[in-house]
């Protein structure tokens, strides 16, 4: 008798999990509490997979062996609390494709930087002639991967809601990035629960394989000892003092997985930012670690782009650069950006407030940014925090007024910058929407 598959949400992982799972011999059976998207629907249909949308057929569904459950579904879902209930199996799509693989898996996690990061590691394996995939928060589903490609390695982006609901996935590499309050409202404002969810990348690591953290993250330190016990730690630094790991020194990095030691001139980076040197510190540990040469790292670092919405040069005119941060939805993506640029700043913020504290970046908006444009259908937060502080503040909710006043308050050597500190869904679909509004109101000037 099959073994009943329920895929809870339509996405790109929901449909990836439910192709693999009927092509691994599975009964499947697809609920979305929403309207399921019309490329989506056609696939499922061409397949003759049964689905249901705009609602759960709870007896149905707790009849399932296997639940696969979107990342965007949070744990209060009346249908998951029945699931949980009643003890049927939940799993997130990363796990439910890591039981039909073999290869060996990067997995990358972090508050912060985990898109670049997994990009550049999956660029630099794949420069060094690596079988490699990439997947989990960026590109094609791992379920869809895994049932269509064959490769060899895999580069998995994990966000803490995909790393809740895996358990048995095996990493050759753990890289954990950085930890700071983010998403609070799905983990019931417990910044600790938070930190924990992160952490758990560690526990999927084989024992005796690689875990890659920032050494300089008060949250990580914390309970790094305990996570990682049976495992080869790896730290990075931005200090020049920790000689003996991975650091920055004299504007070149330092990389030291090994008893070995190779330098890459920072200016030979092709991502620019304090908060990139990060990144390149752990995606260089990680590629050195999967036994990637020195060359190639090297090549790698040069070469790589980075991901639209991410502090992407758009144009530059009239001697002003306009750049897409679009993917900034936190304080923290805000304060890496202001940090990446020492020319005058037109600063575009705003949308919904995720419950910022905005004292956080006082200083470097103090320092940095001469007018404020704000983006949203209610600024009063960011208006209230910052018209003491920057000498011109303006409101609106219409992007090409935003845009016109940007092109009016910038100066040649200035930088018009996109980073929202909020979420982007009171007037665009989402953080891409935005971005791809922006540049297009950009380029129209």
């Amino acid at each position: 008798m099959k073994r009943i598959l329920t895929i809870l949400g339509a996405g790109e992982s929901g449909v990836g999990a439910a192709l693999l799972g009927q092509a691994k011999g599975y009964d499947v059976f697809v609920s979305d509490f929403g309207a399921i998207a019309g490329h989506f629907k056609d696939e499922l249909v061409s397949l003759g997979i049964e689905f249901e949308e705009n609602g759960h057929a709870q007896e149905r569904i707790l009849k399932s062996d296997v639940v696969v459950k979107s990342p965007g579904i949070p744990d209060s879902a009346p249908i998951v609390k029945a699931l949980r209930a009643k003890g049927n199996l939940i799993i997130s799509e990363i796990e439910f494709a890591g039981k039909f693989t073999s290869a060996k898996l990067i997995g990358i996690t972090g508050t912060n930087g985990k898109t670049t990061t997994t990009m550049l590691t999956y660029h630099i394996l794949k420069g060094a002639g690596y079988n490699v995939g990439m997947a989990g928060n960026v590109g094609k589903s791992f379920a869809r991967q895994v049932l269509t490609e064959t490769y060899d390695w895999y580069v998995l982006e994990l966000s803490s809601f995909q790393l809740d609901d895996t358990y048995e996935l095996k990493l050759e590499i753990g890289v954990l990035l950085n930890i700071t309050p983010d998403h609070l409202d799905r983990y019931d404002y417990d910044f600790k629960k938070y930190i924990a969810s992160k952490m758990r990348i560690f526990h999927l690591v084989h024992l005796g394989c690689h875990a890659v953290y920032w050494q300089e993250d008060a949250q990580i330190g914390e309970g790094i000892v305990s996570a990682t016990r049976g495992l080869n730690v790896r730290p990075f630094s931005l200090s020049g003092d920790a000689t003996e790991i991975t650091h920055i020194q004299f504007d070149r990095l330092f990389y030291v997985p090994f008893d070995f030691e190779i330098s890459a001139p920072r200016a030979d980076i092709s991502i620019k930012g304090l908060h990139n040197v990060q990144n390149a510190m752990a995606a260089g540990n990680a590629a050195l670690l999967a036994g990637v040469e020195k060359e190639d790292l090297l090549k790698g670092l040069k070469t790589f782009q980075n991901a639209e919405h991410r502090l992407e040069l758009v144009r530059t005119l009239d001697g002003v650069d306009y750049i897409n941060d679009s993917k900034a939805t936190n304080l923290d993506s805000v304060k890496y950006a202001l940090d990446a640029f020492d020319t005058p700043i037109v600063w575009i913020a705003g949308g919904i407030d995720k419950g910022n504290d905005y004292s956080l970046v006082e200083a470097l908006v103090s320092d940095k940014v001469k007018a404020l444009i704000c983006l949203g259908k209610d600024n009063s937060k960011l208006i209230t925090s910052f018209e003491n502080i920057v000498p011109t503040v303006k409101s609106t909710d219409d992007l090409i007024k935003a845009m016109r006043w940007a092109k009016e308050l910038a100066k040649p050597g200035d930088t018009v910058l996109l980073s929202p500190a909020c979420s982007s869904f009171d007037l665009f679909k989402n953080y891409e929407d935005r971005g791809i509004q922006f540049k297009k109101a950009a380029l129209a000037l």
